[in-house]
């Protein structure tokens, strides 16, 4: 961003950066905001209009405008969204007109005409009905985003109207064959897992009445979550996605024919997942089968597929452009270090690692070493970068993670919610070797790897990231409102039933963080309280806390 242009304009902080809010909040409140009205709106039925197609056609629009228009739009009209957003976060007037055209919407839908005139009704009513709900959408985002911005970023991206409206068309035209796609989808993923089991195990089991498929000994049932649609459409989503977005990078058409052999290639690999999930049943592991691998495999082949595509598609002469067919002034100059991946990647090495752990487990994570591994990796690989950053704590550190833990008993008593996770069944066969080395890693994982893991994404980067994409030149104690409550929401959830817990902690951890700046005091928090916990877990033999 230009040094100068980043000066002029006034970066608003406290209560001021909520009446004058970014893009990010405004898109949230907007989508909000659209989400519940689609509600009432999706109940429609007749005059013209189905209220599930409108539905599924503005959200199917407003990502595909996106993600043609953004990046036409982010460099030439960077300045302008800039000056624009130092606005008020809403347009009174404008959401005033938007909830008066919403209640004529609905009070017009809801006028019964008498009989004799439904050729009126079906053209003129219609044909207002449509009006009053496009004019209610316009409102809504001038509601949010200044007109005079609109229009400049409408004329700055050219044609992506028309192909977010095509593909919007076609998407919600699509829907509607779902229910069609599933059954010969779920059919002929029957019949291939059927002939695969048949080449390697005898006395298979089938019935295509019911769906089910296997062996004597350890039988499931090919339901339409099985049919490999959903991977597919994640696949499809990706690659469309993917070429549009690097699209200088790629020789078209020839490039497009990676879509098919995407999509060919996740439900290939669906087939191998189901024959797998049920010849690691016939073998006896029922439990690895039924609460792991079924539930991890999926996810893992799709994520390594993608990746996969990303990689060999790049090294591909025939797709991708290489860097000698640029002209000379489209090549780098020099390469910048990817300093976002070092603060990413340890918390991305120990979700991959989960899932895989996890996936080979039954009820007991017993691979869960893997996780300290990976991240203990990640941190190694990156550790030149790491070493500019300010790893000093203070006293403060310490006892804010104190605080936490006496909080998250609290609220765990409170709540109630204690969930066996195996531990204690899986640890009852082992020897007291295999437990103890066991404990000590899941004590190494919950005390040092975890804590600099989360504390590097969630405070060291995303709190600046929401605040500017140049997040490095942010000051480390700069936050916005919106930056620590996004930022410890995103942390809070994935704790589960202690989401609520989860939440109050990155707060808190964020005030340390931003009272002087110093990773290092978060990550001294975030240990104390996961080593308060790992003794209490360990001393009183409370399990479900892990």
């Amino acid at each position: 961003m230009n040094s100068t242009l980043t000066k002029n304009i006034p970066v608003p902080t406290g209560l001021m950066a909520l009446l004058t809010a970014g893009i990010l909040p405004r898109v949230l409140l907007l989508g909000s905001l659209c989400g519940l009205e689609l509600i009432p709106l999706s109940l429609i039925r007749g005059r013209g209009l189905s209220g599930h197609w409108i539905a599924a056609w503005l959200v199917a629009f407003a990502g595909l405008f996106l993600a043609f228009g953004y990046k036409t739009a982010q460099c030439s009209y960077r300045s302008l969204i800039l000056t624009q957003l130092v606005q008020p976060l809403a347009g009174w007037r404008y959401l005033a007109g938007h909830v008066c055209a919403m209640l004529a919407f609905h009070g017009l839908f809801t006028v019964r005409f008498p009989k004799g005139t439904a050729y009126l009704e079906s053209f003129l009513v219609a044909g207002a009905l449509w009006g009053l709900a496009l004019l209610a959408v316009i409102l809504a985002i001038f509601a949010f985003f200044p007109p005079m911005l609109c229009s400049r970023l409408l004329r700055g991206m050219g044609s992506a109207v028309s192909y977010a409206a095509l593909g919007a068309t076609v998407a919600a035209e699509l829907a509607g064959l779902r229910e069609w796609l599933w059954e010969h989808a779920t059919r002929s993923t029957f019949a291939m897992v059927e002939w695969l089991l048949r080449l390697v195990v005898s006395g298979v089991v089938a019935d295509p009445k019911t769906w089910t498929i296997g062996t004597q000994r350890f039988q499931v049932e090919v339901g339409a979550r099985c049919s490999g649609i959903e991977g597919i459409g994640l696949m499809l989503v990706f690659l469309i996605l993917w070429l549009w977005f690097f699209r200088k990078e790629f020789r078209f058409p020839q490039a497009l024919l990676l879509v098919p052999a995407g999509l060919l290639a996740v439900w290939l690999m669906n087939l191998a997942r189901i024959a797998a999930l049920i010849l690691i049943g016939h073998a006896g592991a029922t439990d690895v089968a039924v609460y792991g691998f079924h539930s991890q495999a999926g996810w893992i082949a799709v994520s390594f597929l993608t990746l996969g595509f990303a990689v060999s598609a790049q090294r591909s002469s025939w797709v991708a452009v290489r860097n000698t067919d640029r002209p000379l002034e489209d090549k780098p100059v020099d390469l910048v270090e990817n300093r976002t991946a070092a603060y990413l990647m340890p918390l991305l090495m120990i979700l991959a690692a989960a899932m895989i752990s996890r996936a080979a487990s039954g009820g007991f994570e017993w691979l869960y070493p893997l996780r300290f591994f990976a991240a203990a990796a990640a941190l190694w690989f990156f550790r030149s970068t790491y070493a500019s950053l300010d790893w000093h704590f203070g006293w403060f550190a310490p006892i804010a993670g104190g605080a936490v833990f006496v909080m998250w008993l609290g609220l765990d008593s409170f709540s109630g919610a204690h969930t066996d996770n195996g531990i204690a069944t899986g640890l009852a066969s082992w020897t007291p070797f295999a437990k103890v080395a066991w404990l000590t890693f899941r004590v190494l994982g919950a005390v040092v790897t975890v804590p600099i893991a989360e504390e590097l994404a969630f405070r060291g980067y995303l709190i600046r990231r929401l605040i500017s994409s140049h997040f490095e030149s942010v000051d480390p104690r700069t936050w916005t409102y919106f930056s620590v409550l996004a930022s410890s929401i995103v942390f809070g959830l994935p704790h589960g039933d202690r989401w609520l817990a989860g939440i109050v902690a990155g707060i808190l951890y964020a005030v340390v963080f931003l009272a002087r700046g110093r990773i290092g005091d978060a990550v001294v928090a975030h240990a104390t309280t996961n080593a308060l916990l790992a003794i209490w877990v360990l001393a009183r033999g409370a399990w479900y806390m892990w």
